[in-house]
C-alpha cells in the first residue's frame, strides 16, 4: 500500500512572505488599472527586501507602503529581530515590460479574446474525488495544519507561536483511495522561553485533532520540531524568494506541476491563468462523473492565443476520448480564461497562502453542480 506525502508552509515562511509581497504589489496595480502588466518578484533576507521584475501600468503604487503592510499582515512586527515591517530596507529593481512581449500579448490593439499568451510553456490542473474539495488528501491536511498554526497565533491563545513554520502529512492509500494518516511532521517557530514539551503538547492535543477532523486517530506518529528548538526563523534567519513553493501552491506532488510559479504575475501570464483554468476544467470533469481523477494539460506559445494542445489524463477512471472531447469544448485562449473567471481584479493576495486550489471563494473553484447547472463548456454563461 503506497504512502503519499505532501508539505505546506505557513504565511511566515520566508518564501511565502515573498509570494505575499509579490501578490500584494500585483493587487495594488490591478486595483488602479485592470490592464496592468506585472511580473514582480521579491527576495527577503535579514533587514532587506528586494523587489525585481517588470511592471507596465497606467496606475501608480507606493511600493514601500505595500511591502510594509504585507509584512505587517504576516506578523513580522517585532523590532528586536532584523526582519520587521517598520525597519526593513527596500531595494527596487523594476522596469517596464519588454516591448516585444507587450506587442505579442496585445499591444497592437487586439481584443481581449484575440490576445496572445504572455509566456510559453505547459500548465496542469488536477482534481480527485477523494475529498469534497476535489483535492489530494495529503496536501489538504497539510494546509489545514499550517492554517491552524496561524489561527492559534493570531487568536492569542498561544502567544509563544511565531510566524514561520512547516507541516508534512503522510497518508496510506489502498489503490487510489486514502485510508489512514500515518505520520505528521510539524516544525513551528516559537518564543525562546517555550519548552519543546509545550510545543509538542499543543500540536498533538489541540492542533492535529482540529485540523485532521475525521482523519485523526490514535495511531498517528508525530514528529514535532524534530530538529529541536526553532527560535530563529523567517527572513531574519533564512532567505526567501518568490516562486519557490510551487508544489505547495498546487497539489503537493500528487499531480504534475507546470514550469512557472503564480505569485506576482498578472493573468496575461498563462503560468498563472492557464493553471487556474486547467484546475477549473479538471473539477468539472470529476463533478460531471466523467472520471474520479483528472489531470488537464495545456501548452502555449508566447504571443499566440490558441493553445498548442489540450490533453486529459484520467488514470483509468474515465474514458480518455470522452473526457478529452469534453475538455476541448472549453475555450483555453488566455483572453477567454480572463473573461470567464473575471481575473482582472485584485484577488491575488487571497491566493498566496495555503494553496491556490481547493479553497472556497476563488473563481476557478466554483462548482458546476448548483441550481440545476449541468456541464457548461465554452459558450455557457
Amino acid at each position: 500500500m503506497p504512502i503519499m506525502t505532501s508539505e505546506s508552509v505557513t504565511e511566515g515562511h520566508p518564501d511565502k512572505v515573498c509570494d505575499y509581497i509579490s501578490d500584494s504589489i500585483l493587487d495594488a496595480y490591478l486595483a488602479g488599472d485592470p490592464e496592468s502588466r506585472v511580473a514582480c518578484e521579491a527576495l527577503c533576507k535579514g533587514d532587506t527586501v528586494i523587489l525585481a521584475g517588470e511592471i507596465t501600468s497606467r496606475a501608480t503604487a507606493d511600493h514601500e507602503a505595500v511591502v510594509r503592510r504585507a509584512i505587517r499582515d504576516v506578523g513580522y512586527t517585532d523590532p528586536s529581530v532584523p526582519f520587521h515591517a517598520a525597519g526593513v530596507k527596500i531595494v527596487q529593481l523594476l522596469s517596464p515590460q519588454a516591448p516585444e512581449i507587450a506587442h505579442g500579448v496585445g499591444g497592437d490593439g487586439r481584443t481581449l479574446l484575440a490576445r496572445g499568451a504572455g509566456d510559453q510553456g505547459m500548465m496542469y490542473g488536477y482534481a480527485t474525488a477523494e475529498t469534497p474539495e476535489l483535492m489530494p488528501l495529503p496536501i489538504l491536511l497539510a494546509h489545514r495544519l499550517t492554517a491552524g498554526l496561524a489561527e492559534a497565533r493570531r487568536s492569542g491563545r498561544h502567544p509563544w507561536l511565531r510566524p514561520d513554520g512547516k507541516t508534512q502529512v503522510c497518508v496510506r492509500y489502498e489503490g487510489s483511495r486514502p485510508v489512514a494518516v500515518t505520520h505528521i511532521v510539524v516544525s513551528t517557530q516559537h518564543a525562546g522561553d517555550t519548552p519543546l514539551e509545550a510545543v509538542r503538547a499543543f500540536v498533538i492535543e489541540e492542533l492535529a485533532p482540529a485540523a485532521l477532523g475525521e482523519w485523526h486517530h490514535g495511531g498517528i506518529r508525530f514528529l514535532v520540531n524534530p530538529a529541536g528548538t526553532f527560535v530563529q526563523g523567517g527572513p531574519s534567519a533564512d532567505c526567501g524568494l518568490t516562486g519557490r513553493k510551487i508544489v505547495v501552491d498546487t497539489y503537493g506532488g500528487i499531480a504534475r506541476t507546470g514550469g512557472g510559479c503564480f505569485s506576482g504575475k498578472d493573468p496575461s501570464k498563462v503560468d498563472r491563468s492557464g493553471a487556474y483554468f486547467c484546475r477549473y476544467v479538471a473539477r468539472r470533469i470529476v463533478e460531471q462523473g466523467l472520471a474520479t481523477r483528472a489531470e488537464v494539460r495545456v501548452a502555449y506559445a508566447i504571443g499566440v492565443a490558441d493553445p498548442l494542445c489540450v490533453e486529459v489524463e484520467t488514470f483509468g477512471t474515465g474514458d480518455p476520448a470522452d473526457t478529452e472531447i469534453y475538455a476541448r469544448e472549453f475555450d483555453f485562449r488566455p483572453g477567454a480564461i480572463i473573461e470567464r473567471l473575471d481575473l482582472l481584479r485584485p484577488i491575488y493576495r487571497r491566493t498566496t497562502n495555503y494553496g491556490h486550489f481547493g479553497r472556497p471563494g476563488l473563481p476557478w473553484e466554483e462548482t458546476a453542480v448548483r441550481a440545476g447547472m449541468v456541464a457548461e463548456p465554452a459558450g455557457a454563461p
